[in-house]
Protein backbone atom coordinates (compact mmCIF):
# COMPACT_ATOMS: atom_id res chain seq x y z
CA UNK A 1 0.00 0.00 0.00
CA UNK A 2 1.37 3.35 -0.97
CA UNK A 3 2.33 5.66 1.93
CA UNK A 4 -0.37 8.60 2.28
CA UNK A 5 1.80 11.73 2.36
CA UNK A 6 0.34 15.40 3.66
CA UNK A 7 2.71 18.62 3.69
CA UNK A 8 4.50 18.58 7.14
CA UNK A 9 4.21 21.02 9.70
CA UNK A 10 7.23 20.69 11.90
CA UNK A 11 10.30 19.34 11.75
CA UNK A 12 9.24 16.09 14.16
CA UNK A 13 6.47 15.46 11.32
CA UNK A 14 8.49 15.45 8.12
CA UNK A 15 11.32 13.05 10.42
CA UNK A 16 8.22 10.79 11.29
CA UNK A 17 7.38 10.86 7.40
CA UNK A 18 11.15 10.32 6.37
CA UNK A 19 11.48 7.11 8.46
CA UNK A 20 8.81 5.69 7.05
CA UNK A 21 9.47 6.79 4.01
CA UNK A 22 13.16 5.30 4.44
CA UNK A 23 12.11 2.21 6.15
CA UNK A 24 10.14 1.07 2.98
CA UNK A 25 12.17 2.87 0.34
CA UNK A 26 9.29 3.81 -1.42
CA UNK A 27 10.70 6.66 -3.53
CA UNK A 28 6.99 7.50 -4.64
CA UNK A 29 6.29 8.63 -1.33
CA UNK A 30 9.28 10.71 -1.27
CA UNK A 31 8.70 12.45 -4.78
CA UNK A 32 5.14 13.24 -2.86
CA UNK A 33 6.47 14.90 0.09
CA UNK A 34 8.93 16.76 -1.92
CA UNK A 35 6.67 17.76 -4.24
CA UNK A 36 4.47 19.37 -1.43
CA UNK A 37 7.28 20.66 0.95
CA UNK A 38 8.64 24.29 -0.26
CA UNK A 39 12.25 23.72 -0.91
CA UNK A 40 13.32 26.73 1.38
CA UNK A 41 11.43 25.27 4.58
CA UNK A 42 14.13 21.82 3.97
CA UNK A 43 16.56 22.57 6.27
CA UNK A 44 14.59 23.84 8.94
CA UNK A 45 12.35 20.49 8.59
CA UNK A 46 15.60 18.57 8.30
CA UNK A 47 16.98 19.90 11.54
CA UNK A 48 19.93 18.23 11.91
CA UNK A 49 18.36 15.19 10.79
CA UNK A 50 20.26 14.65 7.31
CA UNK A 51 21.54 11.49 6.75
CA UNK A 52 23.21 9.54 3.73
CA UNK A 53 20.09 7.49 3.30
CA UNK A 54 17.93 10.51 3.74
CA UNK A 55 20.01 12.47 1.44
CA UNK A 56 20.17 9.04 -1.42
CA UNK A 57 16.13 8.45 -1.38
CA UNK A 58 15.53 12.37 -1.73
CA UNK A 59 18.40 12.36 -4.92
CA UNK A 60 16.52 9.14 -6.30
CA UNK A 61 12.97 10.56 -6.02
CA UNK A 62 13.86 13.36 -7.28
CA UNK A 63 15.46 11.93 -10.47
CA UNK A 64 13.33 9.16 -11.36
CA UNK A 65 9.76 10.93 -10.49
CA UNK A 66 10.07 14.80 -10.49
CA UNK A 67 13.37 15.36 -12.82
CA UNK A 68 11.08 14.70 -15.99
CA UNK A 69 7.97 16.75 -14.57
CA UNK A 70 9.88 19.77 -13.16
CA UNK A 71 13.44 20.25 -13.44
CA UNK A 72 12.95 23.42 -11.93
CA UNK A 73 11.55 22.33 -8.16
CA UNK A 74 14.13 19.57 -8.38
CA UNK A 75 17.09 22.23 -8.83
CA UNK A 76 15.41 24.12 -5.56
CA UNK A 77 15.25 21.24 -3.33
CA UNK A 78 18.93 20.56 -4.27
CA UNK A 79 20.07 24.22 -3.50
CA UNK A 80 17.91 23.65 -0.34
CA UNK A 81 19.13 20.66 0.82
CA UNK A 82 22.78 21.88 0.67
CA UNK A 83 22.09 24.30 3.22
CA UNK A 84 20.98 21.67 5.61
CA UNK A 85 22.52 21.01 8.59
CA UNK A 86 24.92 18.25 8.57
CA UNK A 87 25.48 18.40 4.59
CA UNK A 88 28.97 18.40 4.25
CA UNK A 89 29.27 15.40 6.86
CA UNK A 90 26.71 13.72 4.81
CA UNK A 91 28.60 14.65 1.47
CA UNK A 92 31.68 13.47 2.86
CA UNK A 93 30.76 9.64 3.47
CA UNK A 94 29.44 9.07 -0.08
CA UNK A 95 30.40 6.37 -1.63
CA UNK A 96 31.42 6.96 -5.49
CA UNK A 97 28.94 4.99 -6.74
CA UNK A 98 26.46 7.32 -4.35
CA UNK A 99 28.36 10.23 -6.06
CA UNK A 100 27.47 9.01 -9.31
CA UNK A 101 23.46 8.65 -8.17
CA UNK A 102 23.93 12.82 -7.48
CA UNK A 103 26.03 13.44 -10.84
CA UNK A 104 23.04 11.51 -12.80
CA UNK A 105 20.52 13.85 -11.43
CA UNK A 106 22.65 17.18 -12.29
CA UNK A 107 23.36 15.73 -15.77
CA UNK A 108 19.31 15.41 -16.26
CA UNK A 109 18.68 18.96 -15.10
CA UNK A 110 21.52 20.00 -17.39
CA UNK A 111 19.43 18.78 -19.90
CA UNK A 112 16.54 20.83 -19.26
CA UNK A 113 15.56 23.72 -19.67
CA UNK A 114 13.81 26.17 -16.83
CA UNK A 115 13.23 29.24 -15.86
CA UNK A 116 14.42 28.31 -12.42
CA UNK A 117 17.89 27.80 -13.03
CA UNK A 118 20.49 28.62 -15.71
CA UNK A 119 23.51 26.58 -16.87
CA UNK A 120 25.89 28.65 -14.60
CA UNK A 121 23.57 28.33 -11.68
CA UNK A 122 23.88 24.15 -11.85
CA UNK A 123 27.92 24.30 -12.38
CA UNK A 124 27.76 26.62 -9.35
CA UNK A 125 25.30 24.27 -7.14
CA UNK A 126 27.77 21.26 -8.52
CA UNK A 127 30.23 22.94 -6.85
CA UNK A 128 28.70 22.78 -3.65
CA UNK A 129 27.95 19.05 -3.84
CA UNK A 130 31.85 18.77 -5.06
CA UNK A 131 31.23 16.82 -8.39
Amino acid sequence: EKLRVSEPSNAYDFGQIINAVNANKDKAACADLLTITDPKKLPVLLSNKLEGEILLIFIQSLEHFIAGKNPGLVYQHLFYLSKAERFKVVLALLSKNEKEEVQQLFDLLSESQSDEYSLQDLESLKKVYEL
